[in-house]
């Protein structure tokens, strides 16, 4: 039945090659098609052709608008929709939808973030058709809606999106590889980078999260003390899911597989009421389209099930925060993964190849790394033992690790540990063929078998960063590579002196211990690791010397796009905890503090009345109880007029590094303490007089 209904509805709302097909003459597909798989100019009246049939689908499935669906800096997705009806000379409504309309929009630049890019005054931005990632049907409150994947740049030309630079990376890496590919004889029609992105999510009872101003507005509660019983038993991991986040579950599933997004695996996470779903691996730029709409659609699912769906990194403090486990690999066309090692892995030089230049582009761009999987919520997480630390380093398991302390001994390997066969201990369990290496969790970046795990991005953020920055210093690295072994009159042993310096130079990288350990940061440190706690520290690895020659020279970002987008990142934070500032702010002033003054008086009246009736009784704990709320509220109170204070001068300053450092270092400390006292006083007041619902009823009562 399953089946049955998987095969009804995959794809249904994509305009995919079956649709193409059936819609599309012969022609125009075959046309169509060498764009989309090699990259050919695409033909204008090839456009108009598609545009034609991208209507009369789209209107046999009841659509009236389009939209061109495209990603801003904002990290989010954006659109404008425009219907199909025109007027005819006689007055009638009319549908038309033509190869212009198809290729090029026009939404206002001005209002997106842009780092300077446009001026207020300069309005206009376009947006360009990605071809390569299929056009879909959104159906909601306003109808069924043509969505268009679109690139987004300024007048001047200039990317003010994310998947522009992505999709230019994606070019720099196919070219470079290819390059590398050719000096092992092999020719292929393109190499893409695949990438399969876990989401991490929390799933509360929407009625509780509408009663919490700090998660409606910051996503995030801003206050809150631990309940009894967090996750400590670890008996919510790979639990049986309940009902309730099941159904949301199937729901979810089924519109996500309309949309061509192959949802395969769910289960609960660690913390109480976190959960998790992981796609089938698709080319990065669709890979990325699917995320957003993967994100759009829990929420909207949630919704439906009268449940909030959280994509916050740190929502709940002293519980674990959710991430997206951004899974990297390179592909050919034609299938072959140039990171899977073989059978006998060190003797496989072209994965060892690759596998060096990994390591040395993650080396050499460490702080950018870190800068690619930043944000203001994401600087909760990581380093906080449930999440990769702020230091990148690489695993690359028990087999790998030997293979490349062999090539740095002896500048080649003998030997590959081989995979073995585990006995449980039990005559009717089967003999379990084990891996040829364990996991390691608290890795930032891990070798897992064929591809590589980036484990720090967080659970709201757009992958589409982490892997423009992974794909453009990666195509550096191998662009290098090759210009070194082009030109070497032995070629083999150009490759084994190539992989055993390159190994050498970079291996104080490789790291497969305990990444949580206090051990390891003293160690990454005599390493001269970086190790970048937040995104304030992050940013200025984007506008560095290094950074801007090697994405001008892959033709990804140009220094001004670069600042750009550090100047985006700097105003973004200040933003983000400004209006955390302002929100608890309001939440102590108009919550807290007089639900606490409440619960004061009664105790004071407590005392009294006591007294009153009987002068000898012991009132010891009430008054006990109102000495230490009472100065747990005065401290309250002083916490919250210089949260006030610096919140306010922050507010002032002038966006930029300056005003970002200012609250990461003064606003964000006035936060903590004005948090402290209400969270202790969370502790002592009576359930019924605390204003807002509690960590236990938001994270157990669904």
């Amino acid at each position: 039945m399953e089946n049955d209904v998987i095969s009804k509805v995959y794809g249904t709302r994509v305009f995919n090659d079956d649709v193409m097909q059936r819609y599309l003459p012969k022609k125009t597909y075959q046309s169509l098609k060498s764009t989309i798989d090699s990259g050919q100019d695409l033909d204008r009246e090839v456009a108009n052709v598609v545009a034609h049939a991208m209507k009369e689908w789209a209107l046999d499935n009841g659509a009236t608008h389009y939209t061109h669906w495209f990603q801003p800096l904002t990290g989010v997705t954006a659109e404008k929709h425009d219907s199909f009806i025109s007027a005819s000379s006689d007055s009638r409504a009319i549908l038309e939808f033509n190869g212009k309309e198809l290729i090029k929009g026009e939404p206002d630049a001005s209002s997106f973030p842009s780092g300077g890019l446009r001026a207020t005054f300069e309005a206009r931005g376009y947006t360009a058709w990605d071809c390569t990632s299929p056009a879909f049907l959104r159906e909601d409150a306003l109808g069924v809606t043509l969505c268009i994947p679109t690139a987004f740049c300024s007048y001047t030309g200039e990317a003010l999106d994310k998947k522009t630079p992505l999709l230019r990376s994606m070019e720099a890496l196919d070219t470079q590889a290819q390059r590398v590919l050719k000096l092992f004889g092999k020719e292929t029609a393109r190499v893409d980078c695949s990438i399969g992105a876990e989401q991490e999510y929390f799933l509360i009872d929407r009625d509780a999260f509408l009663k919490r101003d700090d998660l409606i507005f910051s996503g995030r509660t801003l206050f809150g003390a631990m309940p009894p019983k967090g996750q400590e038993l670890d008996d919510h991991y790979f639990g049986s899911i309940r009902e309730r986040q099941g159904a949301f579950m199937k729901e979810l599933n089924e519109e996500l597989w309309k949309f061509g997004i192959l949802s395969k695996t769910q289960h609960n996470e660690v913390a109480p009421a976190q959960h998790e779903m992981a796609p089938i691996y698709d080319t990065a730029n669709i890979a990325t389209d699917h995320n957003q709409l993967v994100m759009e659609t829990m929420r909207k699912v949630a919704r439906r099930h009268n449940l909030e769906c959280v994509l916050h990194e740190k929502p709940f403090d002293g519980i674990n925060g959710s991430g997206k486990h951004d899974n990297w690999s390179i592909v050919t066309a034609e299938g072959e993964n140039l990171l899977s090692p073989g059978k006998e892995p060190h003797k496989n030089k072209q994965f060892l190849l690759f596998v060096a230049a990994v390591i040395r582009a993650v080396d050499e761009h460490a702080a950018l790394l870190r800068y690619s999987a930043a944000n203001a919520g994401n600087d909760h997480r990581l380093g906080g033992n449930e999440a990769p630390p702020a230091i990148i380093s690489i695993f690359l398991g028990e087999q790998l690790e030997d293979i490349v302390e062999q090539i740095i001994d002896k500048g080649f390997a003998e030997h590959s540990i081989k995979s073995s066969h585990m006995d449980i201990g039990v005559n009717t369990l089967p003999n379990l063929r084990k891996d040829v290496t364990d996991r390691n969790r608290t890795s930032p970046f891990a070798f897992t078998g064929n591809k590589f795990e980036f484990r720090m991005v967080g659970s709201s953020q757009s992958i589409a960063t982490p892997n423009t920055i992974l794909n453009t210093v990666v195509a550096n690295v191998l662009s290098e590579m090759a210009d070194e072994l082009e030109n070497s009159s032995d070629f083999d042993s150009a490759l084994d002196s190539l992989i055993q310096k390159t190994l050498k130079e970079h291996q104080r990288v490789i790291f497969n211990g305990n990444g949580y350990s206090e051990e390891w940061v003293e160690e990454a440190a005599k390493r001269g690791l970086p190790n970048v706690p937040t995104m304030v520290d992050a940013t200025p690895s984007l506008i560095d010397d290094k950074t801007v020659k090697v994405f001008e020279k892959m033709h990804v970002l140009s220094k001004v796009e670069l600042e750009s987008r550090a100047e985006i990142c700097y105003e973004s934070y200040s933003k983000a905890l400004n209006i955390e500032a302002k929100t608890m702010l309001e939440m102590a002033s108009k919550e807290y503090i007089p639900s606490v003054i409440e619960y004061t008086t009664k105790l004071a009246n407590s005392i009294n009345g006591v007294k009153s009736a009987c002068p000898e009784a012991d009132v010891s704990v009430q008054s006990e109880l109102l000495t230490t709320t009472s100065k747990l509220l005065k401290e309250a109170r002083t916490a919250l007029l210089a949260l006030d204070k610096s919140t306010k001068k922050g507010s002032e300053m002038e966006d930029g590094v300056d005003r970002a450092t200012f609250y990461k270092d003064v606003v964000s400390t006035d936060m903590a303490n004005l948090r402290n006292p209400i969270d202790e006083l969370e502790l002592i007041v009576d359930k019924e007089d605390w204003p807002v619902p509690t960590y236990g009823d938001l994270l157990f009562e669904v």
